[in-house]
Order: structure tokens, then sequence, then C-alpha cells
């Protein structure tokens, strides 16, 4: 019982944390266009999201905050078919709510959040052995989202390898499907983007625990392929490595088939532990406590990452600065009865999530206008001036 209430403790912690980030930030240009862009399934489940809970930040990202905690609680109880300790358990998730790649994509309104979500039910069903549920989930996810070929493309080899027939028959049907309504993209010329994706994953898991996580797989290829979380990552790593040597990868696509790896990495490292010595365990706690350290490093930084802004020069150089003033700018627009404006087309689809709309009788530049000019709008954080834009009436 205990370890539930740490488990849940430390989903409590992790959600507020969430909450307080939805609050630090603006809607950026990207999750702009996936709100008033195309249709999809995502832009579906924000927008009602929004009409339920009103224009907000936190309507917009409630989705996402919502995927990625009942994706913690899926790996709590996957893991426990990998690893029988439930301390060792709640270590897993720890590790896994803070790995740079989960905190982004349970912040970020993009289809990383649900594809790990998405994995890890499909994942859940096929351990519990819910067989009709995950066959209509297989069909729920050919027609609603491209990026789970890959899924499929790993369970019809997966059926291939256990002689399942069905399994196998019913993806290759699956990949059909996911052909015939999205193709696929795999264009252009080698142009060197291996060692970018490689930095990509680095970046997303941190450099040791990616290292490992490929060692992982590698090691379970050489000693047990049966398993089927092994055939889901190994597949979505191995496509995307290969497609890195021709083109420039959507890295939101595959990380997700990586993470859900997790229980396997988590077991390898705790078998490998234990079978040794006390005193030629040293390097294994060695390499977990730095780890540790970074992931707890990186999220601090992100949870305070206005304070960066003392240390730039240029404040457009910060990681976060494309998902900052967007709202406190709206704010001071408002504030001075402008609810109109003509401005670049990346911040005007921003501001529009504000309330503000695009016209011709102010227009708001970050370039210096004297003649008619109506207002200088500053936006600072932690006392520092991050930007600055005059407003300009236009007499017609």
């Amino acid at each position: 019982m205990k370890y539930k209430i740490i488990f849940l403790f430390i989903l409590g912690l992790d959600g507020l944390n969430l909450i307080f980030q939805t609050s630090q930030i603006s809607i950026s240009y990207y999750e702009a266009l996936v709100l008033y862009g195309d249709l999809s399934l995502l832009q579906l489940v924000t927008k009602a999201s929004i009409f339920i809970f009103g224009q907000s930040d936190f309507a917009l990202r409630l989705p996402v905050i919502l995927a990625h905690l009942l994706s913690a609680i899926l790996i709590f109880d996957i893991s426990k078919y990998y690893i029988k300790d439930d301390y060792n358990r709640i270590w897993l998730v720890f590790i896994f709510i803070l790995l740079p790649g989960v905190l982004s994509s349970a912040l970020v309104v993009n289809k990383a959040g649900f594809i790990i979500f998405g994995l890890l039910t499909f994942i859940w069903l096929f351990l519990k052995n819910y067989v009709k549920l995950y066959y209509a989930l297989l069909v729920l996810f050919a027609l609603s989202e491209s990026s789970f070929l890959y899924l499929f493309l790993a369970l019809f080899i997966y059926g291939i390898f256990k002689k399942d027939k069905k399994l196998f028959i019913f993806n290759l049907l699956m990949i059909l499907i996911s052909f015939y309504l999205y193709g696929i993209d795999a264009h252009g010329k080698p142009s060197g983007h291996f060692l970018d994706t490689i930095a990509l994953y680095s970046a997303i898991f941190s450099p040791i625990v990616f290292i490992y996580m490929v060692f992982v797989l590698y090691r379970k290829y050489l000693d047990d392929k049966e398993d089927i979380i092994w055939f889901i990552s190994a597949t979505g790593f191995l496509v995307s490595i290969l497609l890195s040597f021709r083109q420039d990868i959507n890295i939101e696509y595959f990380a997700p088939y990586l993470i859900v790896a997790l229980p396997l990495a988590a077991k390898r490292f705790i078998n490998s532990y234990r079978v040794r010595l006390k005193e030629f365990r040293k390097t294994y706690r060695i390499m977990f406590q730095i780890s540790l350290v970074l992931l707890i490093v990186n999220v601090t930084i992100v949870i305070f990452n206005k304070e960066l802004y003392r240390f730039l020069d240029n404040p457009r150089k910060h990681f976060v600065y494309k998902f900052h003033i967007a709202k406190e700018l709206a704010r001071k627009l408002h504030e001075s009865g402008i609810s109109c404006v003509d401005t670049n087309s990346r911040l005007q689809k921003r501001l529009y999530f504000y309330g503000v709309t695009k016209c011709d009788k102010y227009i708001l530049s970050d370039q210096i206008e004297k003649e008619n000019m109506k207002n200088n709008v500053t936006i600072s954080y932690k006392n520092n001036i991050v930007y600055s834009a005059y407003v300009t009436k236009l007499n017609k």
C-alpha cells in the first residue's frame, strides 16, 4: 500500500509541475498550426477541450497532460511484468517523468504524447491478453494516425516470428490501410541526417540513458527476441535510423517507440546489478546516479527557465523563447484597448488564440515607428526585457 501512496504522490507532483509550467508559457506557432490548420485527431481533441473548459492555456494543454499522466500509470502497471519489486517500479516511473522528451510531450501540443499513450495502451492490452480490445484499438490507430504504421510493421514481423497467422494477416491489412490513407514519407537523397537523429535521441533521453537503451535493444536481440515491447521498440528505432540516412525525420513520430522500452531497460539494469557482488556494483551505481542528476538538472532548468534570460544577450536564443511572449503581449494590447493588429504571420497566429485578431487599423512591429506611434509594448521576465515592439495606428 505504501508504494501506491508514493506513486500517487509522485504523480501528483508531476501534475502540479505541468499545471505550473502551463501558466508560464504561451501557445507556440506550431501549436497554433495544429489548432487552426489541417484537420487531425489531435486538433479535434484539443478543440473539444477548449470547447468544454474555455479558451485558455490550461484547456489547450489539458489533453496532452492527461495523456502523459495516464501513460505514467500504464508504465507502472506494465512494469510489473518485468520488475517484481514495487520500489524499483516506482523508480522506473520517476525516471519516465523526468525524461526530457517525456516532459516536453506532456506540455507541447503535438502527437508525441498521444503516440506514447497509444503504444502503452496497446502493450497493456496485449500483456493482459485482451485480444478483441487490442485488435479494435489497432483499427482505430489505422484510421486516425499515420505514425502507428511502425507499430503495424512491428506486429507484422512479430506475427511471422510467432507463426501467428491472424496477427500477421491483420497487421498486413493495417499496413495497407495506412499506406492508402497517408502514404509514406521517404524522400530525398542521402544528406547526412544520421548524426542529427542521434543527437535528437540523446537530447530526448539524455546521452547516458539513450546509449543504455540502444545497448538493451541489442542485448535483447542476442538473448531473447520474443518480447512484444522489443519488437515494437526495435522496429520503430531501426526504421528511424534507416530513414535518417536519406531524410530529416520527424522525431516526435519515432521517439515514443524507444521510450516504451523503458521496462526492458529497467529489467536489464536491475538484473545486471543484482548478479554482481557488492564490490562490483559501483559502476552501475555511478551510472544511475549521474543519469538521475542530469535528468533532475534538466527538469530544474525547465521549471526555472525564465532565469536564463539574465545570462543571454539575445533573448531569442532562449530554448523556450518560441513559447514565451504571446500571452503577455496579448494582455498588454487588450489593456491598451487594442483587440486587433497587423503583424508577422507567426505572431499573428499566436495572438489570435488570445483574442487579438488581424486588422489594418494597427501595425505591431519590433521596428521603431515614430510617426503615428500609439504605444510602446515591452515584455519583461525577471526584470529582463525580452521583447519590445511598437503599435502604430494608421490614419485612414
